[in-house]
């Protein structure tokens, strides 16, 4: 597809904001996929230490 200038490619022929929005929660649910594992091991990481200081204090 070829476009003439910039705002012609916004706007995608009058369904610019369908397809912008559509690129925008792509782009969110894939950055969500990448932080939340990431997130959940930290958490874990640092409640595993809690839990054998805990026990080794014991």
């Amino acid at each position: 597809m070829y476009f003439d200038s910039v705002s012609s490619f916004l706007e995608m022929g009058g369904h610019g904001p369908y397809v912008w929005v559509c690129y925008a929660i792509t782009v969110l649910v894939i950055a969500y996929n990448i932080w939340r594992p990431i997130r959940t091991r930290k958490v874990f990481i640092v409640d595993l230490k809690r839990r054998l200081r805990r026990e080794a204090r014991k």
